[in-house]
């Protein structure tokens, strides 16, 4: 029976998996740059959880105990059990390939639970575990994603260090037991594919599962990033917890997010300040933010107040347009910088070319990353502001010569091609363009089509802008660097959901075969 079905061979990695050609087991070779970067993500953080349980070793060991010179000798080696490694549970491992790569490639681990709900998903990952070896390391088990989490959390005196949420599409169902058997100071990793639902297709959907209300804009990308965190935050505070953003990626059909979850009910209070609606133009798609609350802190303590509002009229300033009301969305850091540095050396290591196959996209996306201003939530495109006047076309360095000029930051998006990230308000941007449509004029009849173009052009600059024509800064993410993939696949996307119920239509085959 076994023999004669026909099965895939799968390298990716050190690992090589089989799967058979009838199984409806989930398996996307586009996510391959996912599992890289995770792969890179864990390392790391691997190698910080593992010097801080040896300063706590120190910090609480006896006085006849000496550990300092031990400690300082051990280098982390892969495919080694560690007693005090990181626990890992991959909730809905499918065929295994990302828990068998983790133990293949992550250094300092000391268990890797790889979960499905099907059999058949469960059967094949046993197969591929023995294969590469890795059964010291690597347990299948199979339960519901949500039972395996919260058993964890009931029945054993130490919970998971890395949680790792990769569903089909969205997987808030899973956050409340995920983060609690989540180890203080665990890191949580969680994959979104529903990208039309947190980018404004559907926002009735998105508030009905993540909490908030998507907008089309054209920071959509960032905003459903920014939406996902929010709905983190939410469940974390519900139990005295709060999250840290380490990274947060927007790529290909999904986004992907890395935070440390820790406990304070202190913490908890501070978060209303970095949770923000969001109030959009329908006519120009200018972005005000208004923060839930206000936390104030002097030498004694921290004033926690409520904002007034609200931070627009009721028509915009800038066209005359109407407002729409998003949100709440997370307006912190999208990632934390010591963290994405010890990302970026990581993978600037000359082995890292031989170990992924993704390591130009990662270095040119953490590079963008590295540049990008952490202090600005969302981004404008330069085509969405010229189209919203109808002007031509502008080069993306004379926006960034111009706001420069002005005495503002500016940045691009990992997000977005010609995206601008800055601290110039939004009059400064429309004066830029205001600026750049003396010398490009738009045709009348365009003018007397669009009121907002219209309203927007009428008015004067309020601040003198200058093109330098000669401004061409090189930043390192372009410089060789792969920053905004192309299309991996003629049809790529988040492929077919794998179907749980196929063990009933399998069993029912074999025992047809076998009769």
């Amino acid at each position: 029976m076994e023999n004669s079905l026909d099965f895939t061979e799968i390298l990716e990695g050190k690992a090589k998996i089989r799967v058979p050609g009838t199984s409806k087991v989930f398996y996307n070779p586009v996510q391959e740059f996912n599992r890289d970067l995770s792969i890179v993500v864990l390392s790391v953080f691997s190698e910080i959880h593992f010097k801080e349980k040896q300063k706590n070793r120190k910090r609480h060991r006896s006085p006849n105990e000496n550990i300092t010179s031990e400690t300082e000798r051990i280098k982390l080696e892969v495919g080694v059990k560690y007693e005090t490694g990181i626990e890992v549970l991959e909730a809905m491992a499918a065929t295994g390939l990302r828990a068998i790569r983790y133990a293949l490639e992550v250094p300092g681990i000391k268990q890797i639970f790889a979960n499905d709900i099907s059999k058949t998903a469960v059967d094949i990952m046993n197969e591929n575990i023995k294969e590469n070896n890795v059964n010291n390391l690597v347990t299948s088990t199979h339960y519901d994603a949500g039972h395996v989490m919260r058993k964890r959390q009931f029945e054993h005196d130490s919970k998971f260090n890395v949680v790792d949420l990769d569903p089909y599409g969205c997987p808030t169902n899973l956050l409340d037991s995920a983060i609690c058997c989540l180890a203080d100071n665990g890191l949580l990793l969680v994959t979104c594919t529903d990208m039309a639902v947190l980018a404004g297709n559907t926002p009735e959907s998105c508030y009905a599962k993540y909490g908030s209300i998507s907008l089309k804009s054209p920071a959509c990308h960032e905003m459903a990033l920014r939406i996902v965190l929010h709905t983190i935050t939410n469940v974390c505070t519900r139990y005295g917890r709060y999250m840290e953003p380490l990274l947060s990626i927007s790529a290909d059909f999904y986004i992907r997010v890395f935070v440390v979850v820790k406990t304070s009910p202190f913490m908890c209070k501070t978060m209303s300040s970095k949770i923000s609606s969001v109030f959009k133009c329908r006519g120009c798609n200018t972005t005000t933010l208004f923060p839930l609350g206000s936390a104030k802190s002097d030498s004694k303590n921290v004033k926690f107040t409520l904002n007034s509002g609200p931070p627009v009229d009721k028509k915009c300033e800038h066209c005359g347009f109407t407002h729409m009301i998003g949100g709440p969305i997370w307006t912190g850091p999208l990632y934390n910088t010591e963290f994405l540095n010890k990302l970026c050396d990581f993978i600037r290591d000359e082995n890292a070319e031989k170990k992924f196959n993704t390591i130009k996209r990662m270095r040119g996306m953490l590079t963008m990353m590295q540049e990008e201003l952490l202090d600005i939530p969302l981004y404008y495109t330069v085509p969405s502001l010229t189209n919203t006047v109808h002007c031509e076309a502008m080069p993306l360095r004379y926006f960034f010569s111009a706001l420069v000029n002005a005495g503002y930051r500016v940045s691009s998006s990992h997000c977005a091609p010609n995206s601008i990230k800055t601290n110039a308000p939004q009059t400064i941007v429309w004066d830029v363009i205001r600026t750049w449509v003396l010398t490009h004029p738009v045709s009348e009849k365009r003018l007397h089509d669009s009121v907002a173009a219209r309203t927007i052009l009428t008015k004067s600059p309020t601040v003198e802008i200058i093109f330098d024509k000669t401004y061409n800064i090189v930043p390192k993410s372009l410089q060789g660097l792969v920053r905004y993939q192309q299309n991996p696949a003629p049809y790529w996307g988040p492929g077919t959901k794998g179907n749980s119920k196929q063990k009933t239509t399998e069993v029912k085959r074999e025992t047809q075969m076998s009769t």
